[in-house]
């Protein structure tokens, strides 16, 4: 029970590498704000999180608009009294070649996936700061890393992920917040399962351990960067990977 009685949101909260990390939270101790904008996925989550006799709360969260933001965290501090722990996991993608990028393409993938993480830390740094304690973490991927063809815009705001957890760390050290990112790398998710054997074959070779990841096991890092086990961790980015980025 490394987090017994927190508060905890998780945007993108109701499927994939989200909602892994908001069950292995909730049978950790801690409370959950499945935020997402999938509220029939949301709920579905909130009742497994109920079944291990936890609360859990699904909220609406546009996370690219700041406004609505705010005004879920305000809804989730009257229900619940507190946050702890945000994850910003939140993000999609609009993958294509720089030159056939559109303009909607590219703002689309960075208002969600970048400046929704920036308004969920600036909304939660608040109460935490208040506090004097919290826990947040940055959902990036290796692509921010290493960049691949035909998703400038995800590489981009991956990026730009990575130095906004170096920034917000130095920003919010002295209230005893800690915020890291993780950057997974290959998971196994519905989308991968889709992929042809050959392509998924590829894949695999690219990945020194041979296999995709699964959410289980970004979720499992997200736990310890959560818990006490990591007081000292701040401005880190871990990779997830199986081996394939090697710094």
């Amino acid at each position: 029970m490394r987090l017994k009685d927190k508060v905890a949101i998780i945007t993108g909260g109701a499927r994939g590498i989200g909602r892994a990390i908001a069950l292995l939270f909730a049978q950790e101790g801690a409370d959950i704000v499945v935020g997402d904008v999938n509220m029939q996925e949301a709920e579905k989550t909130c009742l497994e999180i109920r079944s291990l006799g936890r609360q859990a709360l699904s909220m609406e969260m546009d996370v690219a608009d700041y406004a609505k933001i705010e005004g879920a965290l305000n809804k989730i501090l009257d229900k619940l009294g507190k946050v702890d722990i945000l994850v910003n996991n939140a993000g999609i993608t609009k993958d294509n070649l720089l030159l056939r990028m559109s303009e909607a393409e590219w703002d689309a993938v960075l208002d969600v996936n970048l400046k929704g993480a920036f308004n969920c830390l600036k909304a939660v740094s608040r109460p935490m700061i208040k506090q004097r304690a919290g826990r947040i973490i940055n959902i990036a991927s290796i692509i921010g890393i290493i960049g691949n063809a035909g998703q400038a815009n995800y590489s981009a705001s991956k990026a730009g992920i990575i130095a906004l957890t170096k920034t917000a760390a130095k920003e919010l050290a002295s209230r005893n917040i800690n915020v890291n990112a993780v950057a997974p790398g290959f998971i196994q998710t519905e989308m991968t399962a889709k992929l042809p054997e050959d392509i998924q074959q590829k894949m695999k070779e690219m990945i020194p351990l041979g296999k995709f990841g699964s959410p289980e096991d970004v979720a499992k890092v997200c736990l310890f960067l959560a818990s006490e086990e990591a007081s000292y961790i701040t401005g880190q980015t871990i990779v997830v990977d199986g081996g394939m980025v090697m710094a």
